[in-house]
């Protein structure tokens, strides 16, 4: 007797329902993991794999939706630098630069009180310096107002209401007498003197006419050379010529004076008269007459 046997067929799934139900598994596991992230169930129910596992699914997640931008990493350790640019250090302004300061120059002006008188040409300068422009030139025996600043070699005047610039040193309080001029005594001074020695004997001569004696040339030293001349006079009247020839020094081309045992030298101007050894006799000792040297 035949056994039958009866078949049994599985009943096969569709492809696409399969697909369905493990996304839908997928999503499931996915809500489940989110929910597990955001729930309020203790920290201490999860174990620290799936702590790194949720921070690492969130970080995913922000960067996929742009909310997590890149940015440098900074240790706390490394030193911290400043981008701010260092201030540029400033430079105390020079002398120069404060004595040429509007409000300074106004109140040298404003204050300026010694009058005095020039005893020889002077240019005029803009301003004390090496960068000064010349503006012109001040006649020998011109009254000028001194604000008594000095640069240099250069003193500041008052001319027109403005501050102007000079040689310092070329001044005296009162007028000096006029170089140039006639000799009408009759005097004269040998042809092959020094051309500044001829300069001394003119002014002098012209401006003081009683003296009529003038020793040039001799043996010694600069006589000798016809650089210098002795003015033969004494007393006040000797340092009226002395100062005379002192503050004409310049125009004359004068090295140094010396009078009564004392002496007055280009190079050591700032000195004054200065006194002398005692040579022995008042004409050694130039008390009887002026000696002038000149360059």
């Amino acid at each position: 007797m035949a056994t039958s046997h009866k078949r049994e067929t599985a009943r096969r799934t569709p492809r696409a329902a399969l697909l369905a139900g493990s996304l839908a598994a997928l999503a499931t596991t996915g809500a489940v993991a989110t929910g597990v992230l955001t729930s309020a169930a203790p920290e201490a129910d999860l174990t620290a794999r799936d702590r790194l596992a949720a921070v690492d699914d969130a970080a995913v997640a922000g960067a996929a939706s742009g909310a997590v931008r890149d940015l440098p990493l900074v240790s706390r350790s490394a030193p911290r630098t400043s981008t701010r640019a260092p201030a540029a250090a400033v430079k105390p302004p020079t002398r120069l630069q404060r004595l040429l300061a509007p409000a300074a120059v106004r109140a040298a002006v404003a204050g300026a009180e010694q009058r005095r008188w020039t005893t020889a040409a002077l240019n005029i300068w803009s301003r004390p310096d090496a960068s000064a422009a010349k503006l012109g030139e001040l006649d020998e025996a011109t009254r000028v107002l001194l604000t008594g600043r000095r640069f240099g070699e250069r003193a500041e005047i008052v001319l027109d209401g403005k501050a102007r610039w000079v040689t310092a040193g070329h001044f005296s309080t009162e007028k000096p007498a006029t170089i140039g001029g006639d000799c009408t005594n009759g005097t004269s001074v040998p042809a092959g003197v020094s051309p500044n020695i001829k300069k001394v004997h003119a002014a002098v001569c012209a401006a003081f006419p009683e003296i009529t004696t003038y020793g040039t040339f001799r043996s010694d030293g600069e006589h000798s050379q016809g650089l210098a001349v002795d003015i033969m006079v004494s007393g006040e009247r000797g340092w009226q010529i002395a100062d005379f020839v002192r503050e004409n020094f310049a125009a004359l081309g004068v090295n140094y004076v010396i009078y009564a045992q004392k002496i007055w030298s280009v190079e050591r101007s700032g000195e004054g008269w200065r006194g002398m050894e005692n040579r022995g006799s008042p004409t050694a000792n130039h008390f009887d007459h002026v000696h002038v040297t000149v360059y």
